[in-house]
């Protein structure tokens, strides 16, 4: 067995999608410019050891997303436009992380005896005294980009109902007068699409996913929003400024003494 097919072999997601995630990596990172005819059926699965069948699977999914097009007795074309999927930077701040979200929308999901009481790890926080569950899959201009169980602390809730059942929580969470949030943060790992997941979200089955568990605390150290959100990982890049804001940690240059240079 070849190298390349013991790699497939490694992983769980069908063939062809592995191969799609390699050309749609060649677009995205400019090795296949706008415009530009990609490599034939041929080519492509000599160069990735598939079937044709595969080939033609993988671009096919390409040509779904938008990212390819064909042109009948000439071939496959890179789209001569590319929006930036990932427009949902995941940041380090309560500002930025708000704003690519504020003015999205939600479709609830009905839930068969959701659970009554998020789930805390040491040091979130201290649980209210109730909650209401929310199941949702989050849109942007239509279309699915997160899936999300949200526990929200009865009173906040009770506070503007119809917002948070129309639009994205933290967004309506921020601007509520008199709310005093004290601490949110989120932890992100990488995931995979599960059945349900990837109906919901329109992926394909163990699409890789990015999971994130969010809580925000108010100043009595209460969690009032605990989700578990699943994004669709291709809308999604993480955004981490390692100098959080401080000047620059070069390290000045050594001191001069008369007569000669210090080395």
């Amino acid at each position: 067995m070849s190298k390349l097919k013991t790699t497939y072999a490694r992983s769980r997601v069908p063939l062809y999608i592995q191969v799609a995630s390699a050309l749609r990596q060649r677009i995205e990172n400019g090795q296949w410019q706008p415009g530009q005819k990609i490599s034939t059926l041929e080519g492509l699965e000599r160069e990735f050891e598939v079937a044709r069948v595969t080939v033609r699977q993988a671009v096919e999914l390409l040509q779904n997303e938008g990212l390819v097009h064909r042109q009948q007795g000439r071939g496959t074309f890179v789209a001569d436009k590319l929006q930036d999927k990932h427009w949902l930077r995941l940041e380090t701040t309560w500002e930025s992380l708000i704003a690519p979200i504020k003015d999205n929308l939600l479709k609830l999901i009905k839930t068969d005896n959701p659970p009554a009481m998020p789930t805390l790890a040491k040091g979130e926080g201290k649980l209210a005294p109730e909650y209401v569950f929310l199941r949702s899959v989050q849109l942007k201009d239509g279309a699915p980009y997160a899936v999300v169980n949200l526990h929200l602390e009865r009173g906040i809730y009770d506070r503007d109902p119809d917002a948070f059942l129309t639009h994205t929580a933290l967004p309506v969470l921020a601007t509520l007068g008199g709310t005093a949030i004290e601490h949110a943060h989120q932890t992100l790992v990488i995931g995979s699409a599960d059945p349900g997941t990837a109906s919901l979200l329109q992926v394909p089955l163990g699409t890789p996913t990015a999971e994130c568990h969010c809580v925000v605390t108010d100043r009595n150290d209460v969690a009032i929003y605990v989700a578990e959100i699943i994004y669709r990982n291709d809308c999604v890049k993480l955004y981490i400024n390692l100098l959080d804001g401080s000047r620059s940690r070069a390290q000045p240059a050594g001191p001069k003494k008369r007569g000669r240079t210090v080395s």
